[in-house]
C-alpha cells in the first residue's frame, strides 16, 4: 500500500510537471510571438504557468476537506521559491542580475500580498469577504502590468520605425522581416499551439487531484500533519517548474525571465492559489502558519531586497548560500522544534 501511493505520489508530480511544462512553453511562445518583454512574460505567462501546480493542489486539497494541505502548500512554496529556488540559480548561475523599475514593483506585489495574507489570517478562517480582496488585489496588479507592457510596446514601436527608416533602401532585407512577421502571425493563431494548452491543463488537473489524495494517504499513514506534507513535500514538488524556468533562464542570461518567474509565482500563489479556493470554502489557519510560517515568508521575503542591494542590483553567489542556509534553517526549525 506504501509503496502504491508513493508510486502514485512520484507519478503525479511527473503528470504536473509535464503539464506545467507544455503549458508554460506554449504560453511562452505566443508571448514571444507577440511580442511580450521578458519581464511581463515572468510574471504572468511563466509565473502563473509554473504555479498552476501549487494552485491545483490548494484548490483540490480545499474542495477534497484538506485546506491545510493546500495553505501548506502555497506557504511553503513561497518560501522555498525564494529561499530555495533563487538560492540555487544564484549559486549555480553566480549571479541573477535584476532590472529595477520591474523588480520595485514586482517585489513590493509580492511584499504587500504577504502582508494581506497575514493581516487576514489574524481573523481566524480566510472566508469570502477575504478571498474578494485578494482576487481584485490580483486584478489591480495584472492592470499594472498591462500598463508596463504598452508603455514597453511604445518603446518598441519608436525603435522599429527607426529601423524601418534605416532599411528602406534593402528592400530584400524589408522583403525578409516581413516574411519573419508572417511567421510570428502563425504562431499567434497556431490551433496546435492551443491544443497544447489545454492538454497542459487537464494534465494538470489530473495530476493535482493525484498528487492530493496520495500526499494525504501517506501523511495519515506515517502520522505526518497535512500542515507538514503540504509545507514540504508539496511545496517542493510543485514548485518543480519553477526551479527548471528559474534556473535555467539564470543560466542562460535571462535574468529579468528568472527573478521574474519567482516574484510572478508567489503574488499568483496567495492571491489566487488561496483567494479562489477561499471564495468558495472558508480556508482555516494554523496556529503555527500564521505564528511562524506566514512571517518567515514575509521575512526571506525583505532578506531577498536586502542581498539584492547589498550586491549593488545583482544576487550574487554569497546572497544564494546566504538564502539556502535560511531555508534548511527554516526546515529544521519547523519539522523539528513546531512538529
Amino acid at each position: 500500500m506504501i509503496i502504491a501511493l508513493i508510486g502514485l505520489l512520484a507519478i503525479s508530480l511527473i503528470i504536473v510537471i509535464k503539464s506545467a511544462d507544455v503549458f508554460v512553453d506554449n504560453i511562452v511562445e505566443i508571448g514571444g510571438a507577440l511580442g511580450i518583454s521578458q519581464i511581463i512574460l515572468g510574471v504572468t505567462a511563466s509565473a502563473i504557468g509554473t504555479s498552476l501546480p501549487e494552485f491545483g493542489s490548494a484548490m483540490i486539497a480545499t474542495l477534497t476537506g484538506s485546506a491545510d494541505l493546500g495553505v501548506g502548500t502555497v506557504i511553503g512554496s513561497n518560501i522555498w521559491n525564494i529561499a530555495g529556488i533563487l538560492g540555487i540559480s544564484a549559486t549555480v548561475a553566480g549571479v541573477i542580475r535584476t532590472n529595477k523599475e520591474g523588480l520595485t514593483r514586482d517585489w513590493l506585489m509580492m511584499l504587500g500580498t504577504g502582508l494581506i495574507l497575514l493581516f487576514f489570517m489574524l481573523f481566524g478562517d480566510i472566508s469570502w469577504p477575504a478571498a474578494l480582496v485578494m482576487v481584485i488585489a490580483y486584478c489591480f496588479y495584472l492592470w499594472v502590468l498591462i500598463k508596463a507592457q504598452r508603455k514597453h510596446s511604445e518603446g518598441s514601436n519608436k525603435d522599429e520605425k527607426i529601423q524601418e527608416e534605416q532599411l528602406k533602401e534593402d528592400n530584400a532585407l524589408e522583403i525578409d522581416i516581413k516574411q519573419k512577421v508572417e511567421e510570428k502571425s502563425k504562431k499567434e493563431i497556431n490551433r496546435k499551439t492551443v491544443a497544447y494548452v489545454i492538454v497542459g491543463i487537464a494534465g494538470l488537473i489530473m495530476g493535482c487531484r493525484l498528487l492530493v489524495y496520495s500526499a494525504d494517504e501517506l501523511g495519515n499513514i506515517f502520522g505526518v500533519p497535512e500542515m507538514i506534507m503540504g509545507l514540504f513535500v508539496l511545496a517542493v514538488g510543485t514548485s518543480i517548474p519553477e526551479l527548471v524556468v528559474t534556473l535555467t533562464s539564470a543560466m542562460k542570461g535571462l535574468h529579468d525571465l528568472s527573478i521574474g518567474t519567482v516574484l510572478g509565482s508567489n503574488t499568483f500563489n496567495i492571491l489566487i492559489g488561496i483567494g479562489v479556493p477561499a471564495l468558495l470554502l472558508s480556508v482555516p489557519v494554523d496556529r503555527i502558519s500564521l505564528t511562524f510560517d506566514a512571517p518567515v515568508m514575509i521575512f526571506v521575503t525583505i532578506l531577498l531586497m536586502a542581498l539584492i542591494k547589498l550586491g549593488k542590483g545583482k544576487l550574487n553567489r554569497l546572497g544564494g548560500i546566504i538564502l539556502m542556509i535560511t531555508y534548511i534553517a527554516y526546515a529544521v526549525v519547523r519539522i523539528f522544534v513546531f512538529g
